[in-house]
């Protein structure tokens, strides 16, 4: 699913195996290594990806996946807990073969090549719990 190396404190090199699930695999490494808070940042290449895109009108998500091979030109995000379970919030930039790109939430990807990412543990618990005026899971700060 995943192979890692700690490289200077809290800090992780990830490789997701191809074919594998990038947000599946990630919660999992998370669970497995204890990271109840932290940062991901990485790049990579997939096959499929569900993104998702918040209305703050309505309060919803509007989800699309896209199926082709595209480039993670860029995975950002956040690592908290909610609820007793890890909680990733997850943003994607995908190049597309023409050089476009889609952004959004990450919701689900599959690799499709090579998924390296960098995981930040912050050694500390940050909780979330939803804001109801806005729709949103937050920090509880």
């Amino acid at each position: 699913m995943y192979r890692f190396r700690q490289v200077a404190g809290g800090r992780y090199v990830v490789s997701i195996g191809n074919h594998e699930e990038v947000v599946g695999a990630l919660a999992k490494f998370c669970e497995e290594m204890g990271i109840a808070s932290g940062s991901i940042s990485g790049i990579g290449a997939v096959s499929e990806a569900v993104l998702r895109f918040f209305e703050p009108r309505t309060k919803d998500y509007a989800d699309k996946r896209f199926s082709e091979q595209m480039e993670i030109a860029n995975l950002m995000g956040n690592i908290s807990s909610m609820q007793g379970n890890v909680y990733l919030h997850l943003h994607v930039t995908l190049g597309r073969s023409d050089c476009s790109a889609l952004a959004g939430h990450l919701l689900s990807a599959c690799v499709n090549g090579a998924c390296e990412l960098v995981v930040e543990d912050f050694g500390t618990k940050v909780e979330r719990v939803y804001d109801p005026s806005i729709g949103l899971n937050c920090y509880d700060l």
